[in-house]
């Protein structure tokens, strides 16, 4: 039969090993009194965590003291949060602690601060990851009790104010040791159905203790993972869960999240009523206008018309014609004007009115000469002319001597 020998190195190293292996002792909650509280150089907190039983000395290193809610004092009564560990040098179990707080907080609350900074760490809270909700859902998801008022409050919210959305509980238990587990499972089978707009986890008022299903780390994480938005409505305003701060919005109670979830339906027909009286107010500014623009074409029509340009076009030429006329007439009596006035002229100028005042005119008979047959002067008569006297009314001949002698 072999032996196997280990040194002490090897000893304390192997205890290491079972105690990190051991889910109880390396994520433990220990309750006690404070003593031998030392603070070293290092920025190093040790003291020794009592009971009237027993003892186990702790270590809180520097980097662990950013949660530390007070400054510890030998006496105070605690809770310590951290893993078992054993010391090599002194041969003893130790706590490793990374979390203390006044007893009188309780672990419930410790609970939910690590948790709340663990999940805000991972960027579950983050508000630029929050998703509106729709305006008009057609399908939203519950996850709440089945048997509780709660989904009653929501279905009458969702008929009063918008009963064309649809409906889809996913019931769930709301508080106990399974509820976490079970509220996990409902919100994951409304997403896989791939048809929810939105989802209302709800849940209503109770104790702290009835409402701790929904600050489980993993209902926060599977929140976070679902492909719609989701309302929270759990317990009452005051009461404010994990859960509350993954949502994408929180709502004071499960009829509020209803309400925020759809539109009024009181409040859409008035906007309905209100855009139908502008749209008809516009038609029938619009029809107005048209028919301006309408009797704007018929005037333009009925100008452009053939036998209102055939008539524009008679008109036009009657009244050039009247135009010409009267041009015409002007011109023929200022032109007769002046016809009459050279007349009048040349009625004084005629001879024949000249002799008809007595005298006569003479000329000379000459046959060979016809053009200087006119005699203007006594010299111009010769002895032995013929000469030819034109009165008014007739004519006589007489000789040139006698007409000297004359």
């Amino acid at each position: 039969m072999s032996v196997r020998v280990l040194d002490v190195g090897q000893l304390h190293a192997y205890v290491n090993l079972l105690l990190d292996d051991d889910a109880l002792l390396r994520d433990i909650w220990l309750r006690g009194e404070v003593s031998n509280l030392v603070r070293a150089s290092s920025g190093h907190i040790y003291f020794a965590l009592n009971t009237d039983q027993a003892k186990i000395e702790c270590a809180l290193f520097r980097g662990n003291q950013r949660g530390l809610r007070a400054q510890l004092s030998n006496g105070d009564a605690v809770l310590a949060h951290g893993r078992v560990a054993a010391y090599q040098q002194r041969s003893q179990l130790q706590l490793i602690v990374d979390q203390v707080a006044p007893e009188g907080i309780g672990l419930q609350q410790l609970l939910y601060e690590e948790r709340f900074r663990t999940l805000q760490a991972e960027g579950l809270f983050a508000s630029e990851r929050k998703r509106p909700l729709p305006r008009f859902p057609q399908t939203i998801g519950v996850v709440t009790s089945a048997t509780g008022a709660v989904w009653h409050d929501i279905q009458q919210v969702i008929a009063r104010r918008y009963p064309a959305v649809r409906l889809i509980l996913s019931p769930s238990l709301v508080q106990g040791d399974d509820a976490p587990r079970q509220l996990i499972r409902a919100l994951q089978s409304l997403d896989s159905l791939g048809v929810c707009d939105v989802i209302i986890l709800a849940r209503g008022g109770g104790s702290a203790e009835d409402l701790a299903a929904f600050n489980d780390d993993g209902l926060a994480r599977a929140m976070f993972a679902v492909s719609c938005p989701i309302v929270s409505a759990i317990g009452h305003e005051t009461d404010v869960t994990i859960a509350d701060h993954v949502a994408d919005l929180r709502a004071p109670t499960p009829s509020a999240a209803a309400e925020l979830c759809v539109p009024d339906r009181a409040d859409l027909l008035d906007a309905v009523a209100m855009l139908v009286g502008q749209v008809r107010e516009r038609c029938v500014s619009n029809l107005q206008g048209q028919r301006g623009e309408l009797a704007v074409v018929r005037s333009d029509l009925r100008s452009y018309h053939p036998r209102t340009m055939i008539a524009d076009q008679r008109r036009n030429t009657d009244r050039l014609l009247t135009t010409a006329q009267t041009a015409v007439r002007v011109q023929r009596e200022r032109y007769q004007g002046t016809v009459q006035l050279h007349r009048e002229r040349a009625a004084l100028l005629d001879p024949r009115n000249v002799l008809r005042r007595g005298y006569a005119y003479v000329e000379r008979v000459d046959p060979t000469d016809p053009a200087n047959a006119r005699v203007t002067t006594a010299t111009d008569v010769r002895a032995g002319d013929r000469l030819t006297l034109t009165f008014h009314d007739g004519t006589t001949r007489v000789d040139g001597a006698a007409a000297n002698d004359a």
